[in-house]
């Protein structure tokens, strides 16, 4: 807890079983409140690891949702259990649990509402094994969206991200699909409502237990993105209303 605010960590897991104890052993649990995991309906023990941990809020889909439905499930509980500050954090260890408590001070003396881990900052990113097409793709993406959005972020793709209370309870995230478009869908959503983002330099890692989409999965990814950051500026121009955005 910073500044009487509650801090919950929320982990949307996926076959982590692997590097769950890693990510959760490096946890602050000087300032954090509560740690939730949401297993999307593992096939490998992430579960049993989670709940060997000492885990106590713990959920487990009966079916796959997809990585947005499992981070709705993550925002729900967090909501729920009194969190006023919720950090994502993927237990697949590619993000340090060490800037839990950057991220968080941040927030909690009102210096800005979000905070993204950022892995473009620096030179965190292919110094972190980030393969080549992926590093293009996003700083193209990037460019693209910050023009689209009238921002300026580094980058829009990362995993590690920070939310107030105050945010999560006034975007409808909960209308977002459930696959990776989801995180997207929320930066549109958070910008519409008048929220600003802050970021702090991330250092990432990739290895053969990290979760990765593939080529594919990132195209349609990538396609996704493009048309989520159309319809936000449209939808700024009044020229087409974005279901998303309307009634924030």
């Amino acid at each position: 807890m910073i500044n009487n605010k509650r801090i919950v960590v929320v982990l949307p897991a996926y076959n982590a079983a692997q590097t769950l104890e890693t990510t959760y052993r490096e946890i602050p649990f000087d300032i954090v409140d509560e740690v939730i995991l949401v297993d999307d309906h593992s096939t490998d023990e992430t579960l049993q690891k989670a709940k060997e941990l000492g885990i106590k809020n713990i959920i487990a889909h009966e079916d796959n949702k997809g990585y947005g439905g499992n981070q709705k499930s993550c925002y729900h509980k967090a909501l729920e259990i009194g969190g006023d500050i919720v950090i994502m954090l993927h237990p697949d260890y590619q993000y340090t649990p060490q800037l839990i408590h950057s991220m968080s001070y941040i927030i909690a003396n009102g210096v800005y509402p979000v905070v993204l881990g950022s892995r473009i900052l620096g030179k965190g990113a292919l110094k972190g094994g980030m393969p080549w097409y992926k590093y293009l793709a996003n700083r193209t993406l990037t460019l693209f969206q910050n023009i689209l959005l009238n921002q300026k972020l580094s980058e829009y793709h990362t995993g590690y991200r920070a939310f107030s209370r105050e945010v999560l309870e006034n975007i409808r995230y909960n209308d977002n699909s459930d696959d990776f478009i989801f995180d997207n869908e929320m930066l549109a959503q958070i910008f519409n409502a008048g929220f600003e983002i802050g970021e702090v330099t991330c250092p990432t890692r990739y290895f053969d237990e990290a979760s990765s989409i593939n080529f594919k999965r990132s195209a349609i990814y990538g396609l996704g993105v493009i048309k989520v950051s159309i319809r936000y500026r449209l939808h700024q121009w009044k020229l087409w209303k974005y279901r998303l955005l309307n009634s924030q």
